[in-house]
Protein backbone atom coordinates (compact mmCIF):
# COMPACT_ATOMS: atom_id res chain seq x y z
CA UNK A 1 0.00 0.00 0.00
CA UNK A 2 1.45 3.55 -1.12
CA UNK A 3 0.70 7.13 0.32
CA UNK A 4 0.96 10.16 -1.69
CA UNK A 5 -0.52 13.56 -1.42
CA UNK A 6 -3.54 12.88 -3.86
CA UNK A 7 -4.82 9.83 -1.94
CA UNK A 8 -4.90 12.40 1.35
CA UNK A 9 -4.84 15.63 1.55
CA UNK A 10 -4.44 15.82 5.49
CA UNK A 11 -2.53 12.71 5.62
CA UNK A 12 -4.78 10.79 7.49
CA UNK A 13 -4.15 8.12 4.68
CA UNK A 14 -0.30 7.67 6.73
CA UNK A 15 -2.23 7.24 10.04
CA UNK A 16 -4.16 4.15 8.88
CA UNK A 17 -0.40 2.07 7.75
CA UNK A 18 1.14 2.91 11.24
CA UNK A 19 -0.59 1.80 14.73
CA UNK A 20 0.31 3.31 17.76
CA UNK A 21 3.54 3.55 18.86
CA UNK A 22 5.07 0.94 21.51
CA UNK A 23 6.49 1.93 24.62
CA UNK A 24 9.84 2.36 23.94
CA UNK A 25 13.09 4.73 25.68
CA UNK A 26 12.98 7.38 23.43
CA UNK A 27 9.54 7.55 21.31
CA UNK A 28 11.23 10.58 19.22
CA UNK A 29 13.36 7.54 17.94
CA UNK A 30 10.32 4.71 17.49
CA UNK A 31 8.80 7.83 15.79
CA UNK A 32 11.70 8.78 13.39
CA UNK A 33 12.48 4.78 13.06
CA UNK A 34 8.66 4.42 12.14
CA UNK A 35 8.18 7.20 9.83
CA UNK A 36 11.50 6.91 8.08
CA UNK A 37 11.09 3.29 6.95
CA UNK A 38 7.63 4.40 5.38
CA UNK A 39 9.16 6.98 3.59
CA UNK A 40 12.41 5.27 2.08
CA UNK A 41 10.30 2.43 1.36
CA UNK A 42 8.34 5.00 -0.79
CA UNK A 43 4.91 4.18 0.94
CA UNK A 44 4.71 7.39 1.71
CA UNK A 45 5.74 9.36 -1.60
CA UNK A 46 7.90 12.16 -1.89
CA UNK A 47 5.86 15.71 -1.72
CA UNK A 48 2.96 13.97 0.49
CA UNK A 49 2.02 15.94 2.95
CA UNK A 50 2.67 14.78 6.90
CA UNK A 51 -0.40 13.97 8.84
CA UNK A 52 -0.98 17.49 11.36
CA UNK A 53 0.84 17.49 14.83
CA UNK A 54 -2.38 17.00 16.36
CA UNK A 55 -3.08 13.76 14.21
CA UNK A 56 -0.27 12.41 15.07
CA UNK A 57 0.09 12.92 19.07
CA UNK A 58 -3.31 11.27 18.92
CA UNK A 59 -2.36 8.38 16.51
CA UNK A 60 0.97 7.40 18.08
CA UNK A 61 -0.40 8.33 21.36
CA UNK A 62 2.63 10.70 22.25
CA UNK A 63 3.47 14.50 22.95
CA UNK A 64 3.49 17.39 21.03
CA UNK A 65 7.51 17.45 22.01
CA UNK A 66 8.19 14.17 20.75
CA UNK A 67 6.08 14.95 17.19
CA UNK A 68 8.36 17.96 17.17
CA UNK A 69 11.52 16.22 17.70
CA UNK A 70 11.17 13.79 15.36
CA UNK A 71 10.26 16.24 12.33
CA UNK A 72 13.20 18.03 13.30
CA UNK A 73 15.37 14.55 12.84
CA UNK A 74 13.35 13.59 9.80
CA UNK A 75 14.42 16.96 8.52
CA UNK A 76 18.65 16.96 9.67
CA UNK A 77 18.20 13.53 7.41
CA UNK A 78 16.82 15.33 4.84
CA UNK A 79 13.51 13.28 4.44
CA UNK A 80 11.28 15.82 5.51
CA UNK A 81 10.94 19.88 4.84
CA UNK A 82 8.79 22.11 6.53
CA UNK A 83 6.96 25.29 5.20
CA UNK A 84 5.85 27.60 7.07
CA UNK A 85 2.22 28.04 7.83
CA UNK A 86 1.57 24.29 5.95
CA UNK A 87 3.29 21.44 6.95
CA UNK A 88 5.77 18.62 6.85
CA UNK A 89 6.26 17.48 3.05
CA UNK A 90 8.63 14.30 2.17
CA UNK A 91 11.41 15.79 0.39
CA UNK A 92 11.59 15.37 -2.84
CA UNK A 93 14.82 14.07 -3.32
CA UNK A 94 14.46 11.81 -0.05
CA UNK A 95 16.18 8.74 -1.14
CA UNK A 96 19.40 11.71 -1.89
CA UNK A 97 20.22 11.29 1.57
CA UNK A 98 23.88 11.49 2.82
CA UNK A 99 25.06 8.02 4.34
CA UNK A 100 25.08 7.67 8.05
CA UNK A 101 26.04 5.38 10.69
CA UNK A 102 23.83 6.18 14.02
CA UNK A 103 26.20 5.51 17.37
CA UNK A 104 22.79 4.42 19.00
CA UNK A 105 22.39 1.86 16.31
CA UNK A 106 25.39 -0.32 16.36
CA UNK A 107 24.46 -1.74 19.90
CA UNK A 108 24.61 -5.53 19.27
CA UNK A 109 27.47 -7.96 17.92
CA UNK A 110 25.52 -8.39 14.44
CA UNK A 111 25.49 -4.55 14.04
CA UNK A 112 28.96 -4.52 15.53
CA UNK A 113 30.23 -7.03 13.04
CA UNK A 114 28.41 -5.48 10.13
CA UNK A 115 30.26 -2.00 10.35
CA UNK A 116 33.48 -4.17 11.15
CA UNK A 117 32.96 -5.65 7.13
CA UNK A 118 32.42 -2.10 5.93
CA UNK A 119 35.69 -1.21 7.50
CA UNK A 120 37.33 -4.54 5.74
CA UNK A 121 36.06 -3.42 2.35
CA UNK A 122 37.41 0.05 2.68
CA UNK A 123 40.81 -0.58 4.66
CA UNK A 124 41.82 -3.40 2.35
CA UNK A 125 41.63 -1.79 -1.08
CA UNK A 126 43.43 1.38 0.98
CA UNK A 127 46.44 -0.70 1.66
CA UNK A 128 46.77 -1.79 -1.78
CA UNK A 129 46.64 1.17 -3.65
CA UNK A 130 48.94 2.82 -0.76
CA UNK A 131 51.65 -0.36 -1.74
CA UNK A 132 50.96 1.07 -5.56
CA UNK A 133 51.49 4.86 -5.23
CA UNK A 134 53.21 5.30 -1.27
CA UNK A 135 55.73 8.12 -1.58
CA UNK A 136 59.17 8.46 0.35
CA UNK A 137 57.27 10.53 2.73
CA UNK A 138 53.98 8.76 3.22
CA UNK A 139 55.68 5.20 3.47
CA UNK A 140 57.97 7.38 6.16
CA UNK A 141 54.84 8.04 7.78
CA UNK A 142 53.20 4.64 7.57
CA UNK A 143 56.68 3.74 9.91
CA UNK A 144 56.20 6.35 12.23
CA UNK A 145 52.71 5.63 13.25
CA UNK A 146 54.02 1.74 13.35
CA UNK A 147 57.10 2.67 15.65
CA UNK A 148 54.70 5.17 17.91
CA UNK A 149 52.32 1.83 18.10
CA UNK A 150 55.95 0.21 19.53
CA UNK A 151 57.13 2.48 21.79
CA UNK A 152 53.07 2.96 23.01
CA UNK A 153 52.69 -1.20 23.80
CA UNK A 154 56.42 -0.83 25.82
CA UNK A 155 54.99 1.78 27.41
CA UNK A 156 51.89 -0.86 28.80
CA UNK A 157 49.76 1.44 27.18
CA UNK A 158 46.26 0.16 25.32
CA UNK A 159 47.02 2.06 21.93
CA UNK A 160 44.22 2.76 20.43
CA UNK A 161 44.82 6.13 19.28
CA UNK A 162 48.29 5.12 17.56
CA UNK A 163 46.26 2.18 16.02
CA UNK A 164 44.27 4.58 14.29
CA UNK A 165 46.69 7.12 13.30
CA UNK A 166 48.58 3.90 11.84
CA UNK A 167 45.59 3.04 9.65
CA UNK A 168 45.17 6.79 9.01
CA UNK A 169 48.79 7.26 7.55
CA UNK A 170 47.83 4.09 5.16
CA UNK A 171 44.67 5.78 3.54
CA UNK A 172 46.52 8.79 3.52
CA UNK A 173 48.88 6.85 1.31
CA UNK A 174 46.63 5.84 -1.00
CA UNK A 175 46.49 9.65 -2.34
CA UNK A 176 42.90 9.20 -2.56
CA UNK A 177 40.96 11.90 -0.38
CA UNK A 178 38.11 9.47 -0.18
CA UNK A 179 39.37 7.26 1.64
CA UNK A 180 40.86 9.76 4.44
CA UNK A 181 37.47 11.53 4.68
CA UNK A 182 35.35 7.81 4.80
CA UNK A 183 38.16 6.58 7.71
CA UNK A 184 37.54 9.17 9.58
CA UNK A 185 34.22 9.20 10.00
CA UNK A 186 34.50 5.64 10.75
CA UNK A 187 36.76 6.51 13.83
CA UNK A 188 34.89 6.25 16.85
CA UNK A 189 33.43 2.52 14.82
CA UNK A 190 37.05 1.34 14.35
CA UNK A 191 36.80 -0.41 17.59
CA UNK A 192 35.32 -2.76 19.10
CA UNK A 193 39.60 -2.18 20.14
CA UNK A 194 38.60 -0.53 23.04
CA UNK A 195 36.12 -3.17 24.31
CA UNK A 196 38.55 -6.20 23.54
CA UNK A 197 41.34 -4.55 25.20
CA UNK A 198 39.61 -3.82 28.44
CA UNK A 199 37.92 -7.18 28.31
CA UNK A 200 41.64 -8.36 28.45
CA UNK A 201 42.39 -7.97 32.14
CA UNK A 202 45.38 -9.52 32.80
CA UNK A 203 48.63 -7.04 31.60
CA UNK A 204 50.74 -10.31 30.55
CA UNK A 205 47.81 -11.03 28.09
CA UNK A 206 46.78 -7.92 26.92
CA UNK A 207 50.64 -7.25 25.52
CA UNK A 208 50.47 -10.88 23.94
CA UNK A 209 47.58 -9.47 22.22
CA UNK A 210 49.11 -6.54 21.38
CA UNK A 211 52.15 -7.90 20.07
CA UNK A 212 50.06 -10.15 18.37
CA UNK A 213 48.18 -6.93 16.51
CA UNK A 214 51.66 -5.30 15.83
CA UNK A 215 52.90 -8.51 14.09
CA UNK A 216 49.75 -8.21 11.63
CA UNK A 217 50.71 -4.23 10.94
CA UNK A 218 53.81 -5.24 10.40
CA UNK A 219 53.71 -6.86 7.39
CA UNK A 220 51.08 -4.89 6.22
CA UNK A 221 54.13 -2.03 6.41
CA UNK A 222 56.45 -4.38 5.18
CA UNK A 223 54.43 -4.72 1.98
CA UNK A 224 53.37 -1.66 1.15
CA UNK A 225 57.04 -0.28 1.86
CA UNK A 226 58.25 -2.89 -0.94
CA UNK A 227 55.37 -1.85 -3.47
CA UNK A 228 53.39 -4.98 -3.20
CA UNK A 229 49.54 -4.27 -3.73
CA UNK A 230 48.56 -7.80 -3.66
CA UNK A 231 50.59 -8.93 -0.71
CA UNK A 232 49.42 -5.71 1.12
CA UNK A 233 46.06 -6.38 0.23
CA UNK A 234 46.44 -9.64 1.82
CA UNK A 235 48.03 -8.43 5.22
CA UNK A 236 45.40 -5.98 5.47
CA UNK A 237 42.22 -8.09 4.68
CA UNK A 238 44.24 -10.72 7.50
CA UNK A 239 44.32 -8.53 9.89
CA UNK A 240 40.98 -7.09 9.70
CA UNK A 241 38.96 -10.14 9.85
CA UNK A 242 41.21 -11.58 12.66
CA UNK A 243 39.81 -8.66 14.44
CA UNK A 244 36.26 -9.64 13.71
CA UNK A 245 37.02 -12.80 15.30
CA UNK A 246 38.80 -12.04 18.05
CA UNK A 247 35.88 -9.20 18.76
CA UNK A 248 33.10 -11.46 18.27
CA UNK A 249 34.67 -14.78 20.46
CA UNK A 250 35.49 -11.90 23.11
CA UNK A 251 31.56 -10.56 22.66
CA UNK A 252 30.53 -14.06 23.15
CA UNK A 253 32.37 -14.81 26.08
CA UNK A 254 31.00 -11.74 27.79
CA UNK A 255 27.74 -12.37 26.93
CA UNK A 256 27.98 -15.69 28.52
CA UNK A 257 29.55 -14.86 31.63
CA UNK A 258 26.82 -12.02 32.41
CA UNK A 259 23.89 -14.21 31.43
CA UNK A 260 25.59 -16.76 34.41
CA UNK A 261 26.25 -14.21 36.68
CA UNK A 262 22.52 -13.26 36.11
CA UNK A 263 21.82 -16.86 36.76
CA UNK A 264 23.50 -17.29 40.07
Amino acid sequence: MSYDDQTSRDGSALLSLLGPLPRAPSRASELVDRLASEIVTSRIQPGARLPTEQAMMKAFGVSRTVVREAVAALRAEGLVETRQGVGAFVSRDAQRRPFRIDPGEVRSLAEVLGVMELRTGVEVEAAGLAAERATASTRQAIERALGALDRAIARGKVAIDEDFRFHQSIAAAARNPQFMRFLEYLGRFLIPRQSVRIGLRRPEDLRAYLERIQGEHRRICDAIRVGDPAAARQAMRRHLMGSRRRYQRFAQASASHHAHRIQR
